[in-house]
């Protein structure tokens, strides 16, 4: 895709943005053609200081902030609120994560939006809406990962865990990103721009709806499986004799063909205890101590060609050492700020790469053009 043909080419974000689920938001905006500000603290924004595994730089950092541009200003001083305010007159998408109160303190309240920028369309990132009792809550990946379930039906038995990686916060950036979009559309009609608000507790709760309605119209609890489905069987790994594969059974006739081809063992079929999905679930026991010597038998590439014979899906337990060298993976390279070259997966959709080797904008690198550019 060329520069030219980039879908958001012209479109102007200010970002006053830190962490991860608002630079994840404007990172795809900027991917996408976007021009992207990003408005830093004369310290810069949190994520720089995570880590500096990246040739000194935070992989936070490296990952969510290419094809921006860092501009440093103190809010609190007036005249660099005024500044900020000639920017967003000129841009079409604000996008802000700071606490609760910090973005009307700084004038731009949804009301003073609405008067003042009426085609602006202005995403405001907070932990819970702020129409409930949390509203003011500090609110991080884990802590909403905590408040809203999630933990509860992710980890084994015995542990109940995180989620590996910032799932909350990454729901929210990519809930953001798709508002955002919906919004540029209804102005393309109504010549109106609106005032979004994105909860990190609502992505979560969003994404706890099956549990939910199976508690509350069922009464039945989402148990803890690791690698196990928890309402879905077979699915997860088997033991073979040099490893392990997860098969997933989702269709009758799936399981008819993995009881004749891949277990070789068609009376399972015939079984009334395993004759649904419901019953395999409930008997997932008694199920296993069927099928698990039958795999512990057979080696990996044995148990693959069994599954392909009998068309079920499959997959290998991938250790993070073996993902820089997966046969699916894309790359794309970015440019540091001292011009140095590191490659990073492609986002979903962008299966061409970037449109051009994006930079990672040291901390202030365009503080002064900005100055020259929105001067009063």
């Amino acid at each position: 895709m060329s520069d030219s043909a980039r879908p958001l080419e012209g479109l102007f974000v200010v970002a006053i943005e830190q962490a991860v689920a608002a630079p994840l938001c404007t990172v795809r905006l900027a991917d996408a053609g976007a021009r992207v500000v990003k408005i830093e603290r004369p310290e810069g924004e949190t994520a720089r200081h995570y880590d500096s595994t990246v040739e000194g730089m935070s992989a936070y950092f490296v990952w969510l902030n290419r094809g921006k541009e860092s501009a440093v200003l103190d809010l609190k001083a007036e005249q660099d609120l005024a500044l900020l305010h000639r920017m967003v007159a000129r841009a079409d998408v604000l996008v802000q994560n700071l606490a609760p109160g910090a973005i009307a303190r700084l004038g731009l309240s949804a009301d003073a939006i609405a008067k003042k920028f009426p085609r602006l369309i202005a995403v405001n990132i907070v932990g819970y809406g702020q129409d409930t009792p949390y509203a003011a809550m500090r609110a991080y990946d884990m802590l909403v990962q905590a408040e809203s379930g999630i933990c509860a039906v992710t980890g084994t038995p015995d542990t109940a865990c995180k989620i590996g990686v910032s799932a909350a916060d990454i729901a929210t950036g990519m809930n953001a990103h798709a508002a955002i979009l919906e919004a540029l559309l209804a102005r393309e009609r109504t010549g109106r721009g609106r005032s979004v608000e994105i909860a990190m507790f609502d992505g979560m709760a969003d994404w706890m709806a099956v549990p939910l309605l199976h508690y509350e119209h069922a009464g039945r609890e989402t148990r803890r499986y690791g690698l196990a489905h928890a309402s879905i069987y077979p699915y997860r790994p088997y033991a073979c004799s040099d490893g392990a594969v997860v098969v997933s059974i989702q269709q009758s006739s799936e399981w008819k063909r993995f009881c004749g081809i891949v277990l070789q063992r068609q009376d399972l079929f015939a079984d009334e205890r395993f004759a649904t999905n419901a019953w395999r679930v409930a008997n997932r026991t008694a199920l296993d101590a069927e099928i698990e010597p039958i795999f512990a038998a057979i080696g990996c590439e044995e148990a693959i060609d069994r599954l392909n014979e009998a068309r079920i899906a499959w997959g290998r337990v991938s250790e993070l050492r073996d993902l820089p060298h997966h046969n699916a993976l894309r790359r794309a390279e970015v440019a540091l700020p001292d011009g140095r070259r590191i490659a990073v997966p492609v986002p979903a959709g962008r299966s061409e790469g970037f449109a051009s080797i994006p930079s990672v904008p040291a901390l202030g690198a365009d503080t002064d053009r900005i100055r020259s550019e929105f001067a009063a």
